[in-house]
């Protein structure tokens, strides 16, 4: 599903994505389901590449200018849409999400990317079966998670737990593999517990 567009970035691996209101997409626009915590998207590069960047959904903004503004109104927000359909809604939702590789023609790569998005570059949410390709490993069956030293260089007391949800949507992908997942996720939640009493 389509959940949105690139507005910014932070780094050359940490975006911002504005997601898609009501009316702004020909679909039913998103619901908080298919942008949640852990989500894995697709970001697409340069329209002439036949690759894109894999990214998670690790942080959620709401946007409300109006928060604090207790002016009064000439018209009620219900009126706006009657008697002024160009207003444009400042509210947004902004999720902030992680690149953790790439998908290029030859195969995946996991980890940094090589390349960056571009502001208005569309993210659209992944299927099982494109998580399951990115994170099969080269050889054939196995399951690679060479980016997860990455996201836990970033320093952000959420990534623990984001990996600990990928840890656990990966099981159900891969079952072949629970056992090395097990000793993953037994690690991580350690992590989580550690960590935040110092």
């Amino acid at each position: 599903m389509r959940i949105g567009k690139i507005v910014k970035s932070n780094t050359h691996v940490d975006y911002v994505c504005q997601i898609y209101g009501p009316g702004e997409v020909a679909d039913p626009a998103p619901s908080p389901e298919d942008y949640a915590f852990g989500t894995f998207v697709r970001v697409e590069l340069s329209a002439g590449l036949s690759s894109y960047l894999v990214g998670l959904i690790y942080s959620t903004i709401l946007m409300n200018p109006e928060f604090g503004n207790l002016g009064p109104r000439l018209s009620p927000p219900a009126d706006l849409e009657v008697f002024s359909p160009d207003y444009l809604r400042e509210q947004a939702t902004l999720v902030g999400i992680v690149a953790v590789g790439q998908v290029v023609p030859g195969g995946t790569h996991q980890g940094v990317p090589r390349l960056a998005a571009a502001v208005g570059a569309e993210a659209v949410t992944m299927s099982a079966d494109e998580v399951r390709d990115f994170h099969a490993s080269q050889p054939g069956d196995g399951l690679a998670l060479a980016y997860a030293p990455l996201l836990l260089a970033q320093g952000d007391p959420l990534i623990p737990h984001l990996l600990l949800t990928v840890v656990n949507r990966l099981g159900d992908l891969f079952p072949d593999h629970a056992r090395q997942l097990a000793v993953l996720r037994g690690n991580l939640a350690w992590k989580t517990a550690v960590t935040p009493a110092g």
